[in-house]
C-alpha cells in the first residue's frame, strides 16, 4: 500500500510538465499543515538557487503562511489560507493539467510477476517469429541469426531504459506520461497517440494473418471470417477484468513458449538422427554453412550486408530486389515489437518496483533464446532456400509447421499450427489491452476525450477497448481489399510507428536522467532502483540505430511508404496537439 499511495501522490505532483514540476510541488504543498509548509521553505533556503524559481502562487502561499505564523494562527486558519491559494492556482491551470493530476485509483493492481512476465513475453512472440521469420530468412539466409542478435541488443537498451523509468515511477500511461513530465506536454500527446496508432497497426497485422493458420485445417474458410471471429473473442477477454485478462494471457503465452521448446527438442532429435527431408537433405547444423545446389546463394551469409539479387528467395526470377543482413534487420526489428508492453502493465502491477526489473531482464534473454535457437534448428532441418514455399496443398505455412511437414510428421505440424494460431491471438490480446490503457491514460491527462477515461464496474476502460477494436476492425476491412500486399505494407507502416516510439523513449530517457541530475544530483541517479548502465551512450546509440533503420527502410520499396509517412504522421500529431491546446484554452 505504501507504493500505491506513493504513486497516487506522484500523480497529483506530476500534473505540470517537467519544467514546472518542482514549482507545482511547492505550491500544492500549501494544503498541508503549517509545519509541512515550513519544511518546504527550509528546503528552499538550503537549496539557495532554487528559491527564485517559486511561482507567484507559491510565493503568495508562503507569505500568507509566514504572516499567519507570526500571529500564531490556528490550524484552521492556515488551512483556509492554503485552500484559497490552491483555488487561485487551480484557475491558472488549463483543463489538461487538471485532468493529468487526477490519480488512477480505480485501476486494479492485480497483475502478479508471472502475469507481467508472460504478457510482455507473449506480446513479442507472435507473427514476427511464427510467420515473419520466413521473409527475414529469405532475405539473408542463416545470417538471420546475427540480425536477431543485433536487433535484440538495440531492443534491450530501449526496454532497459524504459524499465528504469517504470521502476522509478510506475504509470499505466508509460511512454506518454514520462514524455509529458520530463520532456513536454506536447511530446506526451505525440508519444501516446503514436503508440496507440502503432498498436492498431500491429493488431491489423495479427488479424490479417490469423486466417493463414485457420486455413491449414479449413481451407474453405475465408480470412475475413476468421479475423471477425477472433476479434470478438479478444474484445470479450479484455472486458472480463484485468486479473482475468492477465490469467488468460499467461496461459496463451505459456502454450506457445512450451511449444517452441518442444519444437526445438523435436528438431534436435531430427538433427541427431540425421533425418532426411523431402528435398533429400539430411538434418544437420552444417546446412547453415553449406553451399546451395539450387542457385547462387550459399554459405552462412549468402547476400552479405546488402546486395541486389534476383526476385526469388532461392536466387531465381527475372526481377531483382535488395537482400542481405541489413535489409533483414527491418523485419527482425518488427518481430521484437511488443517487448515495451511491460511498462504499460506497471500501472496495474501489484509490486511494480520488483516485477518490472524481473520482467525486463527475463524477457530479452528468453526472446533471444527462442528466436536464435529456434530458427537455427529450423534451418538445420529445412534448407533455408525452401523455407516459405507452399506445401502440397498450395498453402504457405509457418516455418515452425514446415519443419515437421518436411520430415513427414504431419500430426506434430498440426499441433504447431494451433500454437501459431494461439500466438497470434495472444499478441492481439496484448495489443488491445495496451491500447485501451493508453487511451485511458491520455484521457486522464486531458489529451483524449473524457469518456475514454471512464471505467466499468470491473475497473476496465471499456470505452478504450471498444474504440480500439472498432478502428482495428475498420482497418482490417480495408486490408482485405488488397490481400496480396496487406502483410508487407502493414508491417512497414507499423515498423515506422515503432521507430518513432522507440526514438521518443530514448530521448525521453535522456530528459529523465537530466531531470534527476538537476533536482537530486548524482545521489539521485545512484538511488534509481533499476539503473541503466552507460545510460548516456546507450540512448545515443539507440537514436543513431533508429536513424540507420529508417535509412535502410527507405531503400526497400515495401517499406519506403513508412519512411515517407513518418514526418507526415508526426506533423499531423503536432497539428492535432496544437488544436487540442487551443480548444482547452478556449
Amino acid at each position: 500500500m505504501q507504493i500505491c499511495n506513493g504513486n497516487i501522490a506522484d500523480n497529483a505532483d506530476n500534473a505540470d510538465n517537467a519544467d514546472n514540476a518542482d514549482n507545482a510541488d511547492k505550491a500544492d504543498g500549501t494544503t498541508k499543515h503549517t509545519e509541512n509548509t515550513m519544511k518546504i521553505i527550509n528546503t528552499q533556503t538550503e537549496n539557495g538557487s532554487q528559491a527564485g524559481k517559486v511561482p507567484q502562487a507559491g510565493k503568495t502561499a508562503q507569505a500568507d503562511i509566514t504572516q499567519a505564523d507570526s500571529t500564531a494562527p490556528t490550524d484552521s486558519a492556515a488551512q483556509k489560507n492554503a485552500a484559497q491559494t490552491d483555488s487561485a492556482k487551480a484557475q491558472q491551470k488549463n483543463t489538461a493539467q487538471k485532468n493529468a493530476a487526477q490519480p488512477e485509483t480505480s485501476l486494479s493492481r492485480s497483475l502478479t510477476d508471472r502475469h507481467i512476465l508472460l504478457i510482455a513475453l507473449g506480446g513479442a512472440i507472435g507473427t514476427g517469429l511464427f510467420y515473419g521469420s520466413a521473409e527475414s530468412i529469405s532475405l539473408t539466409g542463416p545470417s538471420i541469426l546475427l540480425a536477431y542478435l543485433l536487433g535484440g541488443l538495440i531492443i534491450f537498451l530501449i526496454v532497459r531504459a524504459l524499465g528504469e523509468m517504470s521502476a522509478h515511477e510506475p504509470r499505466s500511461g508509460a511512454f506518454s506520461w514520462y514524455a509529458s513530465k520530463y520532456w513536454s506536454k506536447r511530446a506526451g500527446f505525440i508519444s501516446g497517440w503514436n503508440y496507440w496508432f502503432n498498436y492498431v497497426l500491429v493488431s491489423m497485422v495479427e488479424l490479417s494473418v490469423v486466417g493463414t493458420f485457420v486455413r491449414y485445417w479449413f481451407p474453405q474458410i475465408p480470412a475475413w471470417a476468421s479475423a471477425a471471429f477472433f476479434l470478438g473473442v479478444i474484445v470479450l477477454s479484455n472486458l472480463a477484468g484485468v486479473k482475468q485478462f492477465g490469467e488468460a494471457e499467461f496461459w496463451l503465452a505459456l502454450i506457445k513458449i512450451v511449444a517452441v521448446i518442444l519444437m526445438i527438442i523435436g528438431g534436435l532429435v531430427c538433427i541427431i538422427r540425421s533425418t532426411e527431408g523431402i528435398w533429400g537433405t539430411k538434418a544437420s547444423f552444417a546446412n547453415l554453412f553449406a553451399n546451395s545446389s539450387d542457385g547462387p546463394a550459399s554459405g552462412f551469409m549468402p547476400y552479405g550486408l546488402i546486395s541486389k539479387v534476383a526476385g526469388g528467395s532461392g536466387g531465381s526470377g527475372g526481377e531483382t530486389h535488395l537482400a542481405g543482413l541489413l535489409i533483414a534487420l527491418v523485419v527482425v526489428m518488427f518481430s521484437f515489437g511488443g517487448t515495451e508492453l511491460v511498462s504499460v502493465t506497471a500501472g496495474e502491477a501489484k509490486d511494480p518496483k520488483r516485477s518490472i526489473p524481473r520482467a525486463v531482464n527475463g524477457v530479452i534473454w528468453r526472446i533471444l533464446g527462442f528466436y536464435v535457437v529456434a530458427l537455427a534448428v529450423i534451418m538445420a532441418v529445412v534448407p533455408w532456400q525452401h523455407i516459405g514455399e507452399p506445401n502440397e496443398n498450395g498453402v504457405t505455412v509457418s516455418p515452425f509447421v514446415q519443419i515437421f511437414d518436411s520430415v513427414g510428421i504431419h500430426a506434430a505440424a498440426g499441433i504447431l499450427n494451433f500454437v501459431c494460431l494461439t500466438a497470434v491471438i495472444s499478441v492481439y490480446n496484448s495489443a488491445l489491452y495496451s491500447n485501451s490503457r493508453m487511451l485511458f491514460s491520455l484521457a486522464k491527462q486531458g489529451n483524449a476525450p473524457k469518456f475514454l477515461g471512464r471505467l466499468n464496474s470491473r475497473g476496465i476502460p471499456s470505452a478504450g477497448v471498444f474504440v480500439s477494436a472498432f478502428i482495428t476492425a475498420a482497418a482490417v476491412v480495408v486490408v482485405f481489399l488488397w490481400p496480396d500486399f496487406a502483410f508487407n505494407y502493414l508491417m512497414s507502416i507499423a515498423t515506422g510507428a515503432a521507430v518513432i516510439n522507440w526514438t521518443m523513449i530514448a530521448i525521453t530517457h535522456t530528459k529523465f536522467r537530466k531531470h534527476i541530475l538537476e533536482h537530486e544530483g548524482q545521489e539521485g541517479i545512484e538511488k534509481l532502483e533499476f539503473k541503466l548502465p552507460l545510460a548516456k551512450f546507450s540512448d545515443i546509440f539507440v537514436i543513431l540505430a533508429m536513424a540507420c533503420l529508417a535509412a535502410i527502410m527507405f531503400f526497400i520499396p515495401e517499406y519506403r511508404v513508412a519512411v515517407i509517412a513518418i514526418p507526415v504522421w508526426l506533423a499531423a500529431l503536432y497539428a492535432a496537439s496544437v488544436l487540442h491546446d487551443k480548444k482547452n484554452r478556449g
